[in-house]
């Protein structure tokens, strides 16, 4: 009779830590494997379409029941499955729920948990804590643009939302381009570009310069990578959104945004910038679960790209997957002058990846608990 004992490895977020989860190098190097073997098509997310970004619970403005929620600024529950094939060859899941009024309970706005899982069986292998592995996947994505399209001699960072991702982004680049010294900061509110400053401060002594802007021209002007990294409700038209000029942007910048950003259509039509994204087919299946014009409920530039595709003003063709460009099949970079706008919209394949590498880190180190599923299954 075969061995039917089950148990899986519980990870705290102490425990990430010792795994390496906060390693930006190591992290950024394993975002640049996934988009090769996504280019390559090895993988599966959610959905018919096996793109979807996961799924989601969001509450009604105007509950029927008395202990329903109410709809607020990011309250929801989701739901993220995937399978990455190539070496990391595992399938699991991300699910948080997500609430901004948590930080006047000292909390953070999202509380994430990721589960690894045997694709064969099914079964569980690792229960693990996953906000810092979800900041730091979300920073390596933008960190693989950074190390491969961003200027070699990089020296100004600016950034747009001071908040953990790009808290998170801040310390990725700093390591990518060292000669990175000033670091420009656009936020909404003084605690938290104070937590940024400090952050910077303690960790990151190669910024000797720390400005605070009041505009996002200011942030735009003489920046040779930018991240936009600010949240804004779904649903809102894209004049909610934060919005760069053409005329601010310096010759050779590199924007990566994971949060809202915009551009006018002319701009981004006109083929002046490059146009890269971390995967095309995430947004053809928002567009399909959020029909035109997806811009409106998707704030990711890429999705206002493929509004743009629909409207006949931009032909698909001119949208770059960022892994095509680390596989060598399409040009990255072509010239110091070239302005590169690049689209991050996230996905569960990334918790996979980088949740599999702190795994086997794990594995190796002997970090973690071990809790028993079954000796053997009641049912079967």
């Amino acid at each position: 009779m075969s061995d039917t004992k089950l148990d899986l490895l519980y990870l705290s977020e102490p425990d990430m830590i010792k795994a390496g989860v906060n390693d930006v190098v190591a992290c950024t190097e394993c975002m640049e494997e996934l988009l090769i073997t996504m280019d390559k098509g090895d993988y599966l997310m959610g959905g018919e379409n096996g793109n979807s970004h996961g799924c989601m619970v969001t509450f009604p403005e105007h509950p029927l029941f008395p202990n329903m929620p109410k709809n607020g600024p990011d309250r929801r529950f989701m739901a993220m499955p995937a399978y990455v094939g190539g070496e990391t060859d595992m399938a699991g899941m991300k699910w948080y729920g997500s609430n901004v009024e948590n930080r006047e309970k000292g909390l953070p706005r999202s509380i994430l948990m990721v589960m690894l899982n045997d694709k064969d069986t099914g079964a569980p292998l690792s229960l693990m804590s996953a906000n810092l592995l979800s900041a730091y996947r979300t920073s390596g994505i933008p960190g693989a643009g950074v190390k491969n399209l961003a200027l070699e001699n990089a020296e100004v960072l600016g950034i747009v939302g001071p908040g953990v991702i790009n808290i998170t982004a801040i310390e990725t680049f700093a390591a990518l381009r060292p000669s990175l010294h000033t670091l420009k900061i656009k936020g909404r509110g003084k605690e938290s570009i104070d937590r940024c400053i400090s952050y910077v401060k303690e960790h990151l002594p190669q910024f000797t310069t720390i400005t605070v802007v009041d505009t996002i021209e200011e942030c735009v002007r003489d920046s040779d990578i930018l991240s936009f990294a600010t949240s804004t409700t779904m649903g809102m038209d894209r004049s909610a959104y934060p919005f760069i000029d053409e005329s601010w942007i310096k010759p050779g910048a590199l924007f990566c945004i994971p949060g809202s950003g915009d551009f006018s259509d002319e701009y981004i039509c006109s083929g002046k910038p490059k146009l890269v994204c971390d995967n095309i087919k995430l947004y053809e299946a928002w567009a399909e679960e959020y029909p035109y014009p997806t811009y409106n409920e998707i704030y990711i530039p890429g999705s206002l790209w493929l509004d743009l595709v629909h409207d006949g003003k931009l032909d698909k063709s001119e949208i770059k997957n960022l892994g095509a460009i680390l596989a060598g099949k399409e040009k990255g970079r072509e010239s110091d002058d070239q302005v590169i706008i690049y689209s991050v919209g996230g996905m569960p394949v990334e918790d996979v990846a980088w949740g599999k590498k702190c795994y086997e880190k794990a594995l190796e180190l002997g970090i973690g608990t071990k809790l028993n599923l079954w000796e053997q299954p009641a049912l079967f």
